[in-house]
């Protein structure tokens, strides 16, 4: 087994009772807290027209979790290229690169993240995405590149700048991609895991090297709730579980408080639907999450974990996040003794 890196992604969760603001401090507080235990990275997600997630404008947000952190890398997970022109998203994390050198990542997709009507008054054309999707990152490229500055359009700030870009995918259509041009690949195996193993599999066997990156990285993000004991983690584990109820159900309603009991709540085909999109979800103490996770890197052999812990509750959260160090410090441990 492989030793792994472990980060953050964020995506602004707007709870119950609590406003915009609170969320924005709540995401400061966790990314400071993932920077003193020495987590990788923090990325946040780009989503439009939902009251339970507030990470929007995500360059916005960026910089403001980047100036309230000192060391650990922030970044997109991710940017949804098509939505914006590269451009303008060069210029932003040029900008952001340069006020924080050497801690920004740029990672990108190609879904909306959003609805079908948010996704035209954000004027994509859904006809163009596959072809526009990979155009646009070669133009990312160039407007990041030495070379364009003998270019009649530049992007100032972003020219010279080593901003690393990540693709990110839910299916296996950017594996494919992310092969091709020898990039990192981010699966979103939280909310989509059909087809990760497949994606994984395309994106090791047809992987080119390039001057960006010589070998596959690969990044898996997964679900976690982690509690003192079994009984806390899945209680508080609900208000993930009603977070994909209100999906299936098309309510975007902020984040519930946990419950005792989700029978109450769900039907028996939306409880399946919903155990079946969270397949990777590792909820326990600690011991729990540490052999989960394990069973998990045995199989896929990952090079770093993204954990994504919707609970209601900020303290919880913190402490959830400091048990899944703990746990990959012991894998960690057994991995280098081995």
């Amino acid at each position: 087994m492989k030793n792994f890196e472990i980060s953050v992604l964020d995506l602004a969760p707007v709870k119950q009772g609590k406003s915009i603001y609170d969320t924005f401090q709540d995401s400061l507080s966790l990314a400071n807290h993932a920077e003193n235990l020495d987590y990788k990275r923090f990325w946040l997600a780009e989503h439009h027209n939902m009251e339970s997630i507030a990470s929007s404008a995500t360059s916005v947000l960026i910089g403001f979790i980047a100036n309230g952190t000192k060391k650990i890398r922030v970044g997109s997970g991710g940017i949804m290229l098509p939505n914006h022109s590269s451009l303008i998203i060069a210029e932003q994390f040029g900008t952001l690169e340069s006020l924080f050198p050497g801690r920004i990542d740029l990672g990108v997709g190609r879904a909306p993240g959003t609805d079908g009507l948010t996704a035209q008054a954000l004027g994509r054309n859904p006809a163009l995405i596959n072809e526009q999707f990979p155009r646009q990152i070669l133009e990312l490229q160039r407007y990041f590149s030495k070379e364009n500055s003998e270019a009649m359009v530049r992007a100032i700030p972003g020219e010279g700048l080593d901003i690393p870009i990540y693709i990110l995918g839910s299916s296996t259509d950017s594996a494919w991609l992310a092969a091709e041009l020898g990039l990192p690949y981010a699966f979103a195996g939280h909310f989509a895991p059909e087809q990760m193993e497949m994606a994984f599999k395309i994106y090791r066997e047809h992987f080119e090297p390039s001057k960006y990156l010589d070998k596959p990285y690969i990044i898996a993000c997964v679900n976690g709730v982690a509690a003192e004991t079994s009984e806390e983690a899945h209680k508080i584990s609900t208000t993930l579980f009603q977070a994909f109820i209100n999906i299936v159900r098309n309510d975007r309603k902020p984040f519930a408080p946990p419950v005792d009991d989700m029978d109450e709540i769900w039907s028996s085909m939306e409880k399946s639907m919903v155990l079946q999109k969270l397949r990777y979800t590792f909820i326990g103490d600690q011991a729990e999450v540490q052999e989960k996770l394990t069973n998990f890197q045995e199989r896929f052999q990952v090079d770093e974990m993204m954990i994504n812990s919707h609970i209601y509750d900020h303290q919880k959260r913190l402490r959830s996040y400091e048990i899944f160090r703990e746990a990959t410090n012991s894998i960690q441990s057994v991995i280098n003794h081995s």
